[in-house]
């Protein structure tokens, strides 16, 4: 199946291509990702995003919510993933500034492990 989405706002349809393809619609209210192989899904409100199948189908989504939180060993495994993935990089990708962006969530990452109490 295609990964594309309707916005109930503005009516935009919205196709991701490929894993790095972010899209979102004309309003911003909804944005996919990850191509066809990961259906990655944001909106402000999920009561505005309806899934489109191959055939043009419209599809209301079902939102379950995640209430626990990750446990420490979780938080970890999350900053070794970050780590591995920078170490990744090619050598001039290592020597180009990161964003705000990317420095704010390594720091809410490490304030949630710093911060977490063990149960």
């Amino acid at each position: 199946m295609k990964n594309r989405a309707k916005c109930k706002v503005c009516s935009t349809i919205i196709e991701s291509f490929h894993v790095n393809d972010h899209v979102s619609c004309n309003c911003g209210e909804i944005a996919i990702d990850g191509g066809p192989g990961e259906f990655r899904c944001y909106a402000k409100s999920f009561d505005n995003f309806l899934r489109v199948d191959d055939e043009g189908n419209e599809i209301v989504v079902t939102v379950k919510e995640k209430e626990e939180k990750p446990n420490k060993k979780e938080l970890l495994d999350m900053l070794q993933e970050m780590i591995i993935r920078i170490e990744g990089l090619p050598p001039a990708a290592m020597l180009t500034p990161i964003s705000h962006y990317d420095f704010y969530a390594g720091l809410i990452l490490l304030k949630s492990i710093l911060s977490h109490e063990d149960k």
